[in-house]
């Protein structure tokens, strides 16, 4: 595990003007992921997964959407054109001027973009994360479980337009023979859909509701209370003159990026019900995948550790570490049963 990233404080403790919040606290595990060789020992994003030799790999037999007009890329052929993009940086040495390429590392990116034809029959799945209960306490397993491991097909499906994702539950300590090479997609839709190899650095924050999950009663006196327009930094906010309800959901309240847990950041919808298909009890957070670790308007989230780095041409997203693209850069929220034996949900927001 590297170093943890601290997350700056809040401006302030929002409990002090709202009590009535307190009960609502939740502890989110902000994962923090950052490139890195993960083994199958390690929790990680996109790396590779403890999985048992003896146990089947799962695949997606769809309903896929193909665009049979356009070839899509293959992983092998997407990592391709991030290593040359990523040995082009290294010799630049942070100059940008000299960012070149060599002639053989060009005509790589050229074969690497030609792509494949789209495939047939069941797709494997990718991994997508793995989380150790060492490393992340309030992840709540089934009994003698202490590993998560969520995969996807890397194509949209018809009835959502998202990849579908597959949760398991293990117990570390039962796979004493780990399946080295397991079979791998020949396509992928979208480069962002694959996952890059991340490390994690788990923290703890804490976290309280989006304002639209809010009672009326309590969001109308958030929506007029000033106190936060005050206090919240400046550079934090996107808006020559935010809201007090801006500030409140964008500073006090939800933290963006991969994480455990916490509350949903709402925003292509509004809040509705997450109540499981099978018993009808409303279901809990269980992992945000996120297209970043923050944006324009959560930029107070952003780790210490992370302040100084900026947007440059040697690195133009630090803040997609993962190199996950939700649709147009949402977050991708799974949630289950309390009981952990019924199906899980997907929501995008």
């Amino acid at each position: 595990m590297t170093s943890t990233p601290t997350t700056p404080p809040r401006p302030f403790d929002v409990t002090t003007v709202f009590p009535q919040l307190a009960p609502l606290v939740r502890t989110a595990t902000r994962l923090h992921p950052r490139p890195g060789p993960p083994s199958p020992q390690d929790s990680s994003i996109g790396g590779p997964l403890l999985w048992p030799a003896d146990e089947p790999w799962p695949h997606c037999d769809g309903p896929h959407v193909w665009d049979q007009h356009n070839p899509a890329p293959s992983p092998h052929n997407v990592r391709l054109q991030r290593r040359i993009l990523e040995d082009a940086v290294r010799r630049a040495d942070g100059d940008p001027a000299s960012l070149r390429y060599t002639p053989e590392e060009l005509a790589d990116f050229q074969r690497a973009r030609a792509g494949r034809p789209w495939p047939d029959g069941p797709i494997p799945l990718l991994p997508v994360a793995q989380i150790y209960l060492r490393d992340v306490p309030s992840l709540r397993p089934p009994d003698l479980a202490d590993l998560l491991q969520v995969l996807w097909c890397p194509f949209n499906h018809a009835k959502t337009a998202l990849p579908e994702t597959a949760v398991f539950w293990r117990t570390a300590a039962s796979v004493t023979d780990v399946l080295t090479t397991p079979p791998e997609t020949p396509v992928i839709e979208y480069h962002g859909y694959l996952p890059q190899p991340c490390l994690l650095s788990p923290e703890e924050v804490t976290e309280y509701p989006h304002s639209t999950d809010l009672e009326h009663e309590t969001l109308r006196q958030v929506q007029a209370c000033r106190t936060w327009q005050v206090a919240a930094e400046p550079d934090d906010l996107d808006e020559d003159e935010p809201t007090p309800e801006d500030v409140y959901n964008w500073s006090l309240s939800v933290s963006p990026g991969w994480k455990i847990g916490g509350w949903t950041r709402w925003g292509l919808t509004d809040p509705h019900p997450r109540l499981c298909d099978v018993c009808g009890t409303e279901m809990d957070s269980l992992l945000t995948i996120a297209s970043s670790e923050w944006g324009e308007t959560s930029k107070s989230w952003i780790p210490h550790e992370d302040r100084d780095v900026s947007a440059s041409p040697l690195n133009p997203y630090p803040e997609q570490p993962t190199k996950v693209q939700i649709a147009d850069g949402n977050n991708l929220h799974l949630y289950v049963c309390p009981t952990l034996e019924h199906p899980h949900l997907t929501l995008i927001q």
